[in-house]
């Protein structure tokens, strides 16, 4: 089978399923009895499904959470598992619309199509393509979309408490070559204790604080607005700190002072590739004279909070040989002057690390600073070995297709291959992809879409058409 040439001849229709995809905003949203996390998500996971059935596929929903595409027969079944949800996004600093597919110079621009959608239109149509072929499935090839990735994951437990666990599969939703192993993930809220006699007026009274919208994603902007007289010798002040930190900035005055700075977004399980707002602005706060509360929350921040990228600060920090060192991303900072201060941590670390005594620690180090932890829940580390059979055949097909020695690694950032009782994540993005995922103007080479198809079209071909998984 010639794959390549096979692709090149659903290139223009894969590119206008692809398009429709990403025009879904399906961000997570309200949720109803009908959508539960939102009607962008739902709409996506109905688009795919419809797909799936123009195709002459078997297709199935659950609980409106998610769902699977299906062909061949058998008692085993092989999964691939992508997501259709997408990170919230504003259109500042877009050159195009985010969810107006652009074709530019060779890429393709949208909100999502490095993460996931690209990588999961690819899998599907390497599918298709074996079944408008007449290939003979040794078992069930099952393409499972779930609609909630970037938040909680109620779609896969919720797929995987009505539904069989495959016997073997992959995510298209991180690197090729390939990766057998993720890093545990955790999120979890540091919350102030409001103390009522803590409301000490002074020059400058923090009215409210906002950074960051995700738990994974690091923030680009953040804003603090202020109550104070003191109006020209802050400004001052800030412009002077934003010079000298070389950061951009700009201060505004709207019935109060408002600072704002910007930064640089980046995935939560690599906060050193981002340059935190929020961070920038609450070390600028750290040196005015603040109300009571406000300043209790500023001094907590930057001695647990700022610049805190490793755990190193909450005394949760962890290192392995292999999956390396703990991760921390403060990805939501809130404040009012009222309820006081919040703080959402995304939290990766390796195999060592016991979860459960980890939070009980930071519990009581930051019960004395009158902050609490809130709904804390974390999945485990995973991790295939690298003999195992399945890494050698998409290994190989990788290879066949991509001059590329490296071996599988482990990385920090989570997939859905860590729901499968054997999963690894295959793909999507090659060792000199431009990585725009969480990014404004995500985009994905067309060269390199169809790549990855022509690689998932020969690994499934193998696996389904012989004894080798």
């Amino acid at each position: 089978m010639d794959y390549k040439a096979l692709v090149d001849q659903y290139k223009d229709q894969l590119i206008d399923d692809l398009k429709g995809l990403l025009a879904i905003e399906s961000v997570r949203g309200e949720t109803t009895e009908e959508a539960p996390v939102g009607e962008g998500p739902l709409a996506a996971l109905n688009y795919m499904m419809t797909i799936g059935e123009r195709d002459g596929m078997t297709t199935k929903s659950v609980d409106n959470l998610a769902g699977h595409i299906e062909h061949g027969s058998g008692d085993k079944i092989f999964g691939v598992l992508g997501h259709v949800d997408v990170v919230p996004v504003s259109a500042d600093g877009w050159d195009t619309p985010p969810f107006e597919p652009t074709i530019k110079d060779g890429y393709l621009i949208a909100r999502g199509v490095q993460d996931d959608k690209g990588p999961m239109m690819a899998a599907y149509y390497a599918v298709k393509i074996l079944k408008d072929q007449g290939v003979d499935f040794n078992q069930r090839l099952r393409l499972i979309i779930g609609t909630d990735e970037e938040s909680n994951w109620e779609c896969t437990r919720a797929y995987f408490d009505s539904e069989a666990m495959p016997d073997a599969g992959f995510a298209p939703d991180a690197a090729f070559p390939l990766i057998h192993g993720e890093k545990g993930i955790s999120t979890f809220n540091l919350v102030q204790n409001v103390d009522e006699e803590n409301v000490e007026a002074a020059p400058v009274t923090l009215i409210d604080f906002n950074s960051g919208s995700a738990y994974n994603v690091v923030p680009d902007a953040a804003i603090a607005r202020l109550q104070t007289e003191d109006v020209e010798d802050i400004k001052m002040k800030f412009e002077q700190f934003i010079a000298d930190n070389d950061v951009k900035g700009n201060v505004g005055i709207n019935g109060n002072l408002e600072l704002k700075v910007s930064g640089k977004s980046a995935h939560g399980s690599t906060p050193k590739e981002g340059v935190h707002a929020g961070h920038i602005l609450l070390k600028f706060l750290s040196e005015l004279s603040l109300d009571g509360r406000g300043q209790h929350f500023v001094d907590v921040m930057n001695r647990f909070v700022v610049d805190n990228l490793d755990g190193s600060q909450m005394d949760i920090f962890s290192t392995h040989e292999e999956m390396g060192e703990t991760t921390v991303n403060s990805g939501i900072i809130k404040y009012d002057a009222i309820d006081g201060g919040h703080v959402g941590v995304n939290y990766r670390y390796p195999f060592g690390v016991d979860f459960d005594q980890t939070i009980d620690r930071l519990k009581k180090t930051l019960d004395q600073e009158q902050f609490r932890i809130e709904d804390a829940s974390g999945m485990p580390p995973h991790y295939v070995e690298k003999d195992d059979p399945l890494i050698k055949v998409l290994v190989d097909s990788y290879r066949n297709h991509v001059d590329d020695p490296r071996e599988p690694f482990t990385i920090g950032g989570g997939t859905y291959a860590r729901t499968l009782d054997k999963g690894v994540a295959f793909g999507a993005m090659f060792e000199d992809s431009l990585d725009t995922m969480h990014q404004k103007n995500e985009r994905m080479k067309i060269d390199e879409l169809l790549r990855v198809t022509t690689i998932y079209l020969e690994a499934l071909h193998r696996i389904v058409t012989s004894d080798e998984i």
